[in-house]
Formats: structure tokens, sequence, C-alpha cells
């Protein structure tokens, strides 16, 4: 009977035991959610704050090629205006010259014999038949290949992102599993 009362009390302290390594372990459970889901907010923290960043700066770098784009077409613009400027004026001397020619004394005209108020000379067609000395733009003006980003260093650390070794939580045993297995 003692024997037996001996082994009775011997497994109501084992189940003791276990009952408190069941609720150590239970414990251990909740504590693994917790902090499963703290890590997965700073994570989550950590990697919206790089989305914010890349944004930031994917905004700047449009605005940069914007800036270029606005400069070089308003050059490009003005040169236009130069152009149809110096057309136009062509033109009119062009129709000036064809009603001189036309003239009987068109020859004398063009010669600087014709009246003092005339604005026809043939210095000034030689001259406007040039083209004028507007500016031109260097060929590959309108290229943006300088706006070029290589991303492949970023997207290789965006790859090789891992989380730290030494932060990295590691099974702890208090040593109870073994005792369990007695």
């Amino acid at each position: 009977q003692t024997e037996l009362n001996n082994c009775i009390s011997m497994l109501v302290a084992g189940n003791d035991r276990i009952q408190t390594i069941i609720s150590q372990l239970e414990d251990s459970c909740q504590s693994t959610e917790e902090n499963s889901e703290v890590a997965k907010r700073e994570l989550c923290a950590r990697f919206d704050a790089l989305a914010a960043l890349l944004e930031e700066k994917k905004a700047e770098l449009l605005q940069r090629i914007s800036q270029e784009q606005a400069d070089k077409t308003a050059f490009i613009q003005s040169l236009i205006c130069q152009y149809k400027e110096q057309l136009e004026k062509s033109s009119r001397l062009v129709e000036t010259a064809v009603q001189a020619a036309e003239e009987s004394e068109g020859a004398a005209f063009l010669m600087g014999t014709g009246t003092p108020t005339s604005v026809l000379s043939l210095s000034r067609i030689v001259e406007a038949s040039k083209g004028g000395r507007l500016d031109k733009i260097e060929q590959g003006y309108e290229s943006m290949d300088a706006f070029s980003v290589s991303l492949e260093h970023l997207t290789e650390a965006v790859h090789a992102l891992d989380f730290d070794p030494a932060e990295e939580d590691e099974e702890y045993f208090d040593g109870e599993e073994e005792e369990m297995e007695e």
C-alpha cells in the first residue's frame, strides 16, 4: 500500500510538472505570437518608410526630367518663333523682289539706281538667301539619355535583404523537456 501511495504521489508530482510545462509552453506560444506581431509591424513600418523614400526620390527625379523637358522645349519653341519670323521676312522680301523683277526698271532698282525710299537691294536679297544667322540645336539635343538611372545595385540589395543572424530568435530549452522524457 505504501509503495502504491508513493507511486501515486510520484505520478501526481509528475503530472504537476507536466502541467507546469504545458502552462509555460502555452505562455511561450502566446509570447511568440505577440512578438511575431510586433516584428511584423516593425518590418512593415521599415518597408513602408523605404517605399516612401523611394516614392520621394522618384518624384524628385521626375521633377528634374520635367524641368529639363520644359527648358529644352522652351528653347526649341523660341527657335521656332525666330525661324518663323525669319521665314516671314524672307517671304515678304521674295514678294518684293518678284514685283521689282516684273517692273520695267527692275534691273535698275536692284542695282541701287531706283528711288532712295526703295527697301530692296541686291545685297539684302543675297543676305536673306543665306537664311540668316539664327541659332540651331545640336544633333541629339532632344535626347533625355542623361536621365537614365541604373537600379541594378539596389535591386541586388533588395534581393539580398534578410534578417540579421545575430538578431534571429533561437530555440531555447530550459532542460525541462529532458525531464519529461525520463
